[in-house]
């Protein structure tokens, strides 16, 4: 088979999607990944062929000005998925159009005629797309493909939109403003608007079953596995640590987003500088240049890949992005987490509900309140209890192999 795959200029959704591609390659599938050109170094990286399509348009120009204020959790109309009491006509219809105008046709507009042109040179049996890169669903509907959406997270897409279908009833497309976007695509490519274009025909979901959030959708389970790109496992994580080991990591999308962290990462390693455990903070070189001091027990690195630094770890500080969650809880280490940014709260509250970590929003963690929750994931043992319980769950869903022959029946 031919198999496409497809997302907006985003690193970290891109390699979400790794795992899945080396499954269906390693399977005899020609697999390919279209994004924009920026991300080609990314995609060639992980081994797989890239087809660039559209143009360097890049997050930032989809944010603005105030890109912290807009990000700080779900934003409307895809809240509702997390606060179903929010949900009514009025507040759904302005979100999906405010979201429509300044997210989706950003990231979309530009790759769809490179996207579709593509596909209909190379012929896809299957598309598989981020569940907000609509323009994978018009490339695979224009021609004929089976299509359907690989998650990254929590499901806020599906569900938001099962409660707008709910209060959508008896009224036209002319009041559903995503429907309306994506018909103009329908109508020039040949075929008609269906509500597959919003949530492809299956959805693969990549959380564990206490995790997930769930639409009316055909959902596919599969287990995550954890890719960070390419990587060199240092020599110092041979030996086992000292003492406890603690990783604190606040993701790479501040800073290549919004130029630095969401938190004071000095005040952090000062309120534990007296602890006896061993600290590894990930810190881009540019952010260790503004720190006024290291402590004692703390080791700053640039990066280290995570599935090698976390099996040695007895904790986890991090903001709550789903690859680091994911990844540290497949090795079954308690987490703290800062959350702040989209699905992060929602991701970091369903996590903490399993025990197996604690979550603090961002805008609440000071360096005190962190220190204390540190204590208790490295002093009470159900913190661990619970995290290996929450691995166990995760090594019983299919693998990205147990997947394929699944996904060759529905292209077939």
């Amino acid at each position: 088979m031919r198999i496409l795959f497809t997302t907006y200029s985003d690193r970290s959704l891109l390699l979400s999607m790794v795992p899945l591609a080396w499954a269906l390659r390693g399977a005899g599938h020609d697999v390919r990944v279209a994004s924009a050109p920026d991300l080609t170094d990314v995609i060639t990286g992980a081994g797989l062929p890239a087809v660039p399509v559209g143009r360097n348009d890049g997050f930032s120009r989809i944010l603005g000005p105030e890109p912290a204020s807009l990000l700080t959790g779900l934003l409307q109309p895809y809240d509702v998925a997390a606060a179903p009491e929010r949900a009514t006509w009025e507040y759904m219809r302005s979100g999906y159009e405010n979201i429509v105008r300044w997210w989706h046709k950003t990231a979309n507009v530009p790759m769809i005629p490179d996207l579709v042109d593509f596909a209909r040179h190379w012929r896809p049996d299957l598309v598989l797309w981020e569940p907000s890169t609509f323009a994978g669903g018009i490339a695979a509907e224009a021609v004929g493909a089976a299509h359907g959406r690989l998650l990254w997270s929590v499901d806020v897409f599906g569900v938001a939109r099962d409660h707008y279908l709910r209060l959508k009833t008896g009224r036209s497309e002319a009041d559903d403003p995503l429907a309306q976007w994506l018909s103009t695509y329908a109508d020039h490519y040949g075929f008609g608007f269906t509500e597959e274009l919003v949530t492809g025909s299956f959805t693969v979901d990549q959380l564990p079953d206490s995790m997930r959030m769930e639409a009316r959708l055909r959902y596919l389970p599969m287990q995550y596995m954890p890719y960070g790109g390419p990587a060199v496992v240092p020599p110092w994580l041979r030996d086992p640590p000292e003492r406890p080991r603690v990783a604190v990591t606040l993701g790479i999308t501040s800073i290549t987003r919004f130029g630095s962290y969401n938190l004071d990462v000095a005040e952090i390693l000062d309120a534990l500088a007296d602890l006896d455990i061993e600290i590894v903070a990930t810190i881009t070189e540019q952010e260790q240049r503004k720190l006024p001091s290291v402590p004692p027990n703390a080791r700053i690195v640039p990066y280290v890949p995570l599935q090698a630094l976390a099996p040695t770890c007895s904790a986890l500080i991090q903001h709550g992005g789903p690859g680091t969650l994911l990844t540290t809880a497949r090795h079954a280490v308690p987490q703290l987490l800062l959350p702040w940014e989209f699905d992060a709260p929602e991701l970091a509250r369903r996590f903490a509900a399993q025990g197996a970590g604690i979550s603090v929003e961002a805008s609440r963690a000071t360096a005190p309140v962190i220190r204390e929750n540190l204590l208790r994931l490295l002093n009470e043992r159900s913190f661990r209890d619970a995290a290996a319980g929450l691995r166990e769950e995760m090594r019983e869903r299919p693998t990205p192999l147990d997947l394929v022959p699944v996904l060759e029946e529905l292209a077939a």
